[in-house]
């Protein structure tokens, strides 16, 4: 009968380690993770013990068994601190598991002896093998020893309710209850000296526990909501919520934007004291009825744009919460009024003398290009040349045919080249003049560039320009970093999905780029470089441009040694 209830509970256990691990977790916490893979080992002493037949066997059970009551619970002392947010120093952890190994060593090494146990009785009573011991010298060493653990056990249960820490309660209770039972449990059966015991149950009970607390603790931690990469973004605050609007975590940065969160309570709504807890809930509010996801606040003088969406860390894709998305808006914001405002202005012009406000609009793109260019010292010429050289590749495509364009089309992709990195505009000049390769980090922000590129065109030239034009300089814009072959930025479009305007900025920004010098590198020569175009046709370019490329390749490098020509003259 106990042999099969333990059985039974030796089964669940490892069933519960197999759906853990079916899980997938992104993150593991190594804590859980042992605790739940070291009570089917202490629950198959259980199940050994009511099985043998001999004195010696019913040791060798115990030598499982008393796994639970030291290395399991040295593990939950260190998986408490960490819940703590406490990380002991290493050679604590050192001294405490060398302890409770050597311990379970000298229990091993009694074996063969009486130090531990003087004589062993085994009893059938019927539904299984009981083991009646009569305790060894030794035995002393094992209550004094786990004296000390449930001392210290319980001094961190109660530091843990006295610190008022900003962890999950739910988690704290259920650690205070599990370890609650099974101290009660185990003195009563220690002096009862019951025939069988009931710890294996309550095992399988607290590993179900733990093992559906650690499913719900994932949503706790930032980064298995968001990447890596957006864990450690320099410049954006993310922050989790349950359905229910418990608050689940957040990461440092966002601290920054709310610093009240750093008293917030894990599994427990937004504090009454938080100036921002009406924006959050009506945030997620505004969200469930309409699915509006982006609202500004400000801190101080500091304007934020939070975004909000679903999320969810569960492989059948079940919706567990709502991820903010917090970012510093303030320069965008100005630059963003700068041009709505002038826009105005010239949308009031525009009745009196469109071809004056035109000039004046062209002025203002080339402004804002050579203010970019100002800041960007690796790029310095780079909206001059390739206005420039986008004539000549736009004069061979329509000498071969190529595409076919018409008057119209050629004329606004020339006059679109210099808007393409206006967006260049809002990057930190941290990263736009950085002289070194640019982390992964750092391009991840520069790459956000073409699509501010097409917000700001549509800014400067709706309403004023012809759709026309409009529409080839946004595409210019925001898809020159675009490949053929799909690898390229913003989108990642493919093939003819790129628009044409596009793939021939494409062609003149990268031939540009490598033969002019930059602070970090110096001019390719022209022969490398037109190597390395040819090889791109088909993969990074347009595979109809290796013709034009070829057929104007000459009056290219005549075009930028005139060029460097000129540079030399003027600088001499």
């Amino acid at each position: 009968m106990v042999t099969t209830i333990y059985g039974a509970m030796l089964l669940f256990s490892v069933a519960i380690l197999i759906f853990m691990a079916h899980k997938n977790y992104e993150n593991i916490d190594i804590h859980y993770w042992t605790i739940v893979m070291l009570v089917p080992i202490i629950i198959l002493g259980y199940w050994l013990k009511t099985r043998v037949t001999t004195p010696e066997g019913a040791i060798l059970a115990f030598c499982y068994i008393y796994l639970d009551s030291t290395v399991l619970l040295t593990v939950i002392i260190f998986c408490i601190l960490h819940f703590m947010g406490i990380e002991p120093k290493p050679w604590i952890k050192v001294i405490a598991y060398s302890t409770a190994f050597g311990h379970m060593g000298m229990i091993w090494l009694c074996v063969d002896n009486d130090l531990y146990y003087k004589s062993i009785k085994l009893v059938d009573t019927g539904m299984g093998i009981a083991t009646k011991m009569v305790s060894g010298p030794l035995k002393i060493v094992h209550w004094i020893y786990l004296a000390g653990i449930f001392s210290a056990i319980i001094g961190l249960i109660a530091l843990a309710y006295f610190k008022n820490g900003t962890y999950s309660r739910r988690t704290l209770y259920l650690y205070t209850t599990l370890l609650g039972i099974g101290l009660i449990i185990y003195v009563i059966e220690t002096f009862i000296d019951v025939d069988f015991s009931s710890l294996p149950i309550l095992y399988v009970m607290s590993d179900l526990m733990i093992a559906v607390n650690y499913d719900h603790a994932h949503t706790h931690d930032i980064s298995c909501i968001i990447s890596e990469q957006q864990k450690y973004h320099g410049t954006r605050g993310y922050m989790a919520f349950d359905l229910d609007g418990r608050y689940l975590s957040c990461n440092e940065k966002m601290y920054e934007f709310i610093p009240e969160l750093s008293k917030q309570i894990v599994d427990a709504k937004i504090r009454e004291d938080n100036e921002y807890k009406d924006i959050i809930y009506g945030l997620i509010e505004e969200y469930k009825k309409n699915k509006t996801n982006y609202k500004n606040f400000n801190i101080g003088d500091m304007i934020c744009q939070c975004e909000i969406s679903e999320f969810t860390i569960r492989k059948d894709g079940k919706i567990q919460g709502y991820l903010f998305d917090v970012r510093d808006v303030t320069e965008e914001q100005k630059v963003l009024q700068v041009m709505q405002d002038y826009n105005e202005t010239l949308n009031t012009e525009v009745a009196k003398k469109t071809e004056n406000i035109k000039r004046i609009q062209e002025r203002v793109v080339l402004g804002l290009a050579n203010m970019v260019e100002n800041r960007d010292n690796n790029t310095g010429g780079h909206v001059k040349r390739t206005s420039d050289i986008i004539h000549i590749i736009v004069d061979e495509m329509r000498k071969q045919g190529v595409y076919n364009m018409d008057d119209v089309f050629a004329s606004d992709i020339i006059r679109a080249a210099p808007m393409h990195d206006l967006g260049k505009i809002i990057v930190e000049n941290s990263i736009l003049c950085k002289p070194a390769k640019l982390t992964d980090e750092e391009f991840a922000i520069m790459k956000k560039h073409p699509i501010k590129s097409g917000e700001f065109v549509n800014i400067i030239l709706k309403n004023v320009e012809e759709k026309h034009f409009v529409d080839v300089a946004f595409n210019v814009a925001r898809f020159h970093h675009e490949r053929w072959d799909g690898r390229g930025y913003p989108e990642g479009l493919v093939g003819e999905m790129i628009p044409l305007e596009a793939r021939i900025m494409a062609v003149a920004d990268v031939y540009d780029a490598l033969v002019s010098k930059r602070c970090y590198k110096e001019p390719m020569s022209f022969d490398k470089a037109a190597s390395i175009m040819v090889e791109g046709m088909g993969s990074q370019f347009d595979p109809n441009m290796l013709s034009v490329f070829l057929g104007c390749r000459d009056e290219l490098e005549k075009y930028y040694s005139v060029e460097d020509s000129n540079e030399a003259n003027t600088v001499a």
